[in-house]
């Protein structure tokens, strides 16, 4: 057990919406993946500043899979939560939704998790407060980032043993 505070979930849970313009589309009207993923980024940030209420760097990004398009003036919505935290990082799980301002549809387009590490001035890492899951909903996502963690960790261990270089 650690001697660590703990926050819970709902103190730096984040959501914010951006109506999708033109100049954020392809020529086919669809929105730039990478519009969605600065937006993702910036509600995830917002969510791992509040929970480690220090400047925090984005480390990773998960695999992302846009599920459907997201169209020009739709109204497009990134619900942002910290899943998990270890000593000086967390996950951040974004939940994007896209939705049609005429009828009010609304379509989940796609969920994506980032890992944020909490920094001092100096840019060094610092001890991030533990996360305290409340519901039963939020232990379920505890338990996924969990094993996504492990997963992450195992495969970045496997590279190191075989001399694997993570760039491209």
């Amino acid at each position: 057990m650690t001697d660590r505070a703990s926050r819970p979930v709902s103190a730096s849970q984040h959501e914010t919406s951006e109506l999708i313009m033109p100049q954020d589309a392809n020529i086919l009207g669809h929105a730039f993946g990478g519009a969605i993923m600065a937006m993702v980024d910036k509600a995830a940030a917002v969510a791992a500043f509040r929970h480690a209420r220090s400047a925090c760097v984005t480390a990773s990004i998960d695999r992302v899979d846009f599920r459907e398009p997201i169209h020009v003036a739709d109204l497009v919505t990134c619900k942002a939560s910290v899943n998990f935290v270890g000593n000086t990082s967390m996950e951040v799980g974004v939940r994007v939704e896209a939705e049609d301002l005429i009828t009010g549809m609304r379509r989940h387009t796609n969920t994506c998790y980032l890992t944020f590490v909490a920094i001092d001035r100096n840019g060094r890492p610092v001890p991030v407060a533990q996360v305290l899951p409340e519901t039963e909903e939020q232990q379920r996502r505890y338990a996924a980032a969990q094993a996504r963690r492990r997963r992450r960790l195992e495969e970045r261990e496997a590279e190191a043993r075989d001399g694997q270089s993570r760039d491209p």
